[in-house]
């Protein structure tokens, strides 16, 4: 399994995770050819090694007629900036990068790229248009795109949808991403960081704010790629490592400033899980099956108990619950729900699975499956029980009795 991890400890900008995917590529200059023979429209891309903490990595520049893009960082900048200095910002941005979705579908039309990755910028500025609409209460057709609106933002999106297209990660993973702290000038005037729609775009994306650097460090674009792209969140996977890519930011700080790409090799056996575990010594055991069961429903992957020794002396039980980390804010309520607790632990931790699958077999019986499981250098295979208590219910015959029976009906046939 290919997997992409992106490193995001000084948040994620669509310029610096276009950047640190090229970095991944020996060709990057061939990689440069075809960004440009996307023609966005006045658009011409650039890449320069850069070295930013002893650390060197990559840039894209983006010009538009000529003239650079803008950094990710020019909200913060502009945070002392004149009240004149702000005007001519805006004006800038009310002049040449007030487009609407219908403006920006028109300019995605026109790229000469697969018709996947037109959709792929559709769906992403779909969602920014999404932010957008509830942060304002106005209807998506409505929506003016001011900043992410800007041909620099749709070339940094087109780069990034084309270079994932290339690289094509089974899956990709982020951590939690570092948002920066303070406040941000822009077009609508001063905000929190991180902006509101940033903010909505980051909902069950896990992120942070950094105390250490003032500014925005996760933009709007970043954010919806992210948003758009990943499959989940947390710590780097198990992996081997194959390549490392360093998307660099252009401000400086005093820890390097880049999105850090990793891509590896993985098992497919390997899979994160959530272990939720709690202790109770005040109910009974019919309410504890019945607790049991409303976690299965919510999508627990397993639930059991383990009889412990509890204060005072008393007999208690030990309840764990292991879940898919999507799944962990609603088995946490149902917990605490359905049971007695007062506190639930949680730890995170890499289950090693066997790949399975289910199989049907004619027998003298009608159709009987069989779960077959492979890996790590093992097979195995066995009837689902509830096919053969089926059959032993109506045949009256004994579970063993039927398993010998068709295992050697099977070798035969």
């Amino acid at each position: 399994m290919k997997i992409l991890y992106l490193e995001c400890k000084m948040g994620i900008a669509g310029d610096m995770f276009a950047s640190s995917l090229l970095d991944l590529f020996d060709d990057r200059e061939k990689k440069i050819e075809e960004l440009n023979a996307m023609n966005v429209p006045g658009v011409t891309f650039s890449y320069d090694r850069v070295q930013k903490c002893g650390i060197m990595g990559g840039h894209i520049t983006v010009r538009v007629d000529g003239v650079e893009e803008e950094s990710q960082d020019m909200h913060s900048a502009l945070e002392h900036a004149s009240d004149t200095d702000l005007q001519e910002h805006n004006d800038h941005h009310h002049g040449h990068t007030h487009r609407t979705l219908y403006d920006i579908e028109d300019i995605i039309e026109g790229l000469n790229v697969a018709n996947e990755i037109k959709s792929d910028i559709r769906e992403i500025y779909q969602l920014m248009a999404m932010a957008e609409s509830r942060v304002h209460g106005t209807a998506v057709s409505e929506i003016h795109f001011h900043e992410v609106g800007s041909l620099d933002a749709v070339a940094d999106i087109a780069a990034v949808c084309l270079l994932l297209h290339d690289i094509d990660p089974d899956k990709i993973v982020v951590s939690p991403i570092n948002v920066g702290s303070g406040e941000v000038r822009t077009s609508h005037g001063i905000l929190p960081v991180p902006a509101p729609a940033t903010a909505i775009l980051l909902t069950d994306v896990p992120n942070y704010s950094s105390d250490r650097i003032a500014g925005e460090l996760c933009t709007p674009t970043g954010a919806a790629l992210v948003k758009y792209f990943a499959f989940e969140f947390g710590s780097q996977p198990v992996m081997m490592l194959k390549k490392i890519g360093y998307g660099m930011g252009k401000k400086d700080f005093d820890q390097v400033n880049c999105v850090r790409a990793m891509l590896g090799e993985g098992s497919d056996e390997v899979d994160r899980v959530v272990e939720l575990t709690c202790n109770m010594d005040d109910m009974t055991p019919e309410d504890i099956g019945y607790a049991k069961d409303k976690l299965f429903e919510e999508g627990a992957l397993e639930v059991f108990t383990i009889s412990t020794g509890m204060k005072k002396n008393r007999p208690g039980i030990l309840l764990e619950c292991i879940c898919k980390e999507d799944k962990k804010e609603a088995l946490l309520k149902a917990i605490f729900r359905h049971t007695s607790t007062i506190g639930i632990r949680e730890s995170m931790s890499d289950r090693y699975i066997l790949t399975r699958e289910i199989e049907s077999k004619d027998t003298p019986y009608g159709k009987v499956r069989i779960k077959k499981s492979t890996g790590f250098e093992v097979k195995r295979e066995k009837f689902e029980y509830e096919d053969l208590a089926g059959i032993a219910t109506r045949t009256g015959k004994s579970i063993l009795e039927l398993r010998k029976e068709l295992e050697d009906y099977l070798r035969d046939e």
